[in-house]
């Protein structure tokens, strides 16, 4: 088994992660980007490594023995004047610049790119923890009502759209109307100007109507930035009146699936995964 060299951002989904290869035997080692990554990985054996420090980042990988690396939570897009690079991230970031002027996706390619230089495997995290996507089908206690299924068809199309543009992930669609889409702002965010939108077109809690959907973009790198939902996007969509959450399976990550589980029987709302779309 090929140990691990977890690329640690913001979020809880780099802890779990961490947490599984411990449960499950698997050698892994923690690069905590400074700046981004939580205490939560303080308890794993970890480094902490700056944004544009790749020699560094490279040096540690090696000295621990990894031979695959995962990317996993939050890193939003720097300022890149700000940024400190070594020698090896000097020679690296004009290229990663000019990437990033192409989008989000064209950036982590060209990350990934530098990773797979050094003969480091990428793997994603619906690879390193299968058991982290959502299945087909319900998650959960409740179902979609009749009355949702053409506000799950409408979010996911947009949700794909908007992802084909190089937008984001997620759509909030209420009774066929567009109530939002997900840019930069991230998920919680977008939930958040759905709640402050009037109770006209939107649900309540005790009257749930509307749909988040997630979808990958269709040019996205999977193996490190896959569409992910977690505790706080359940409370986002309660507290915005939505009637539940669908994604792709197999294509939408679950941080702590069992609280996530909790949440959505808590709430009752329905968290669906269907069948990707075919190209």
């Amino acid at each position: 088994m090929r140990k691990l060299g977890l690329i640690a951002g913001a979020g809880g989904l780099p802890a779990e992660i961490a947490d599984h290869c411990r449960k499950a035997g698997r050698p892994y080692y923690v690069i905590r980007l400074r700046g981004f990554a939580d205490d939560g990985t303080l308890g794993h054996p970890s480094e902490a490594v700056g944004l544009a420090e790749l020699g560094k980042c490279f040096k540690v990988l090696r000295r621990e023995g990894c031979e695959a690396v995962c990317f996993a939570g939050i890193v939003t897009r720097p300022d890149f004047s700000s940024l400190k690079p070594d020698m090896r991230g000097i020679a690296a970031l004009p290229g990663i610049v000019a990437a990033a002027r192409h989008g989000d996706d064209a950036l982590l390619r060209r990350v990934l790119a530098e990773f797979q230089k050094e003969g480091f495997a990428i793997e994603g995290v619906h690879e390193a923890v299968g058991a982290m996507t959502l299945p087909l089908g319900l998650l959960g206690a409740h179902g979609p009502a009749q009355a949702h299924r053409a506000d799950i068809e409408r979010a996911l199309e947009v949700a794909r759209e908007i992802g084909r543009l190089d937008v984001g992930q997620g759509a909030v669609v209420c009774n066929g109307l567009v109530l939002a889409v997900e840019a930069q702002e991230g998920t919680d965010s977008m939930l958040r100007r759905v709640a402050d939108l009037p109770i006209a077109i939107r649900g309540e809690p005790g009257r749930a109507m509307g749909v988040l959907a997630k979808a990958p973009k269709p040019i996205q790198e999977l193996k490190v930035d896959l569409p992910t939902i977690g505790v706080a996007t359940l409370r986002g969509a309660a507290r915005a009146g939505l009637a539940g959450i669908v994604g792709e399976a197999g294509r939408l990550l679950i941080v702590d699936r069992e609280a996530v589980i909790a949440a959505a029987d808590e709430f009752g709302l329905f968290v669906l995964g269907v069948e990707q779309k075919a190209p």
